[in-house]
């Protein structure tokens, strides 16, 4: 007899795979964290993000590009040089990060209830 219990029936939401597509892959939240306040040069943003290296920030550049959430320009020189902000897709990101950031701080180790012995 199949089971067609609501568990059996229970799927992800769409909306959520394609975040986590997206976001689900490491440094593409810190970068666009680290454009909220505004654009930023190429060299700022590896500075910025401790760890991450020049292919990394690139390659997650063009994919957040791809997605719509990053615009690059080409700063005139000379010298040249490149630039990224946040298209306003990108900048509607600001709640949903600032409300994470605030559960990282209250849950995970080292700010909340999840680091402590109970």
């Amino acid at each position: 007899m199949p089971n067609h219990s609501e568990q059996a029936c229970r799927k992800v939401d769409e909306g959520v795979t394609r975040v986590f597509q997206l976001f689900g892959k490491r440094w593409t939240g810190l970068i666009v964290a680290t454009l909220l306040p505004g654009p930023a040069h190429f060299a700022d943003l590896r500075r910025a993000i401790p760890g991450i290296s020049e292919r990394m920030l690139s390659d997650r550049l063009t994919e957040l590009g791809t997605a719509g959430l990053v615009l690059r320009e080409v700063d005139a020189g000379p010298p040249l040089r490149v630039s990224y902000r946040l298209t306003e897709s990108g900048k509607a990101l600001e709640p949903a990060l600032v409300e994470l950031g605030r559960w990282a701080a209250e849950h995970l180790n080292g700010g909340g209830a999840c680091g402590r012995e109970a």
